[in-house]
């Protein structure tokens, strides 16, 4: 009988690929999915989604075990991969649906994200743009868009932008890696 309990983040930092490649290495993320969040459209399809049309934003949806990696941890890692201080936008990717977002979950995780946010706000030189918001409804990528990273490791976006963001992560957070 296992006792382990888990705690859902939903976190949007550009296009997902990017964030469910660095929280896949991470000790005690159990489980990463790419979808999208905090739009009207219901059952949106990456076709709508990049019209920027939708509301919804690219996040990830990762379990956690809290007892091995914190949500503060999590959030610190999100803001090293990401640039949270351009409005819509994430490098070459332009639109709502690459906004900085962080979803919560419970009162617990609102209080500790707005605070992560001010935090934030004295390391980085310009404005932190990142929404807080309670967590909508989430809805699950297409299947090709799942463990996008590591089946396309070759693939353009995936040399230039993902691996350089995966490299940094593994650089900057090595004591909690997987194995």
């Amino acid at each position: 009988m296992s006792t382990t309990r888990t705690e859902f983040a939903t976190l949007g930092g550009g296009c997902f690929w990017c964030t469910e490649a660095v929280f896949q290495q991470i000790r005690g993320v159990l489980k990463v999915e790419s979808g999208y969040s905090g739009g009207a459209v219901h059952q949106p399809t990456y076709e709508q989604i990049c019209t920027g049309k939708t509301g919804h934003a690219e996040v990830v949806r990762l379990t956690f075990d809290p007892a091995i990696v914190s949500y503060r941890d999590l959030l610190e890692i999100f803001f090293t991969i990401h640039d949270p201080t351009t409005l819509n936008r994430q490098g070459n990717d332009a639109g709502t649906q690459y906004r900085s977002v962080i979803f919560y979950h419970d009162a617990q995780q609102q209080a500790l994200a707005e605070q992560v946010v001010k935090e934030m706000a004295m390391v980085w030189d310009d404005a932190i743009v990142t929404e807080v918001s309670q967590a909508p409804m989430f809805y699950i990528a297409e299947d090709y868009h799942q463990n996008y990273f590591r089946q396309n490791p070759q693939q353009g976006y995936c040399s230039f932008v993902v691996a350089p963001k995966v490299a940094k992560a593994r650089k900057m957070f090595a004591s909690k890696l997987i194995g």
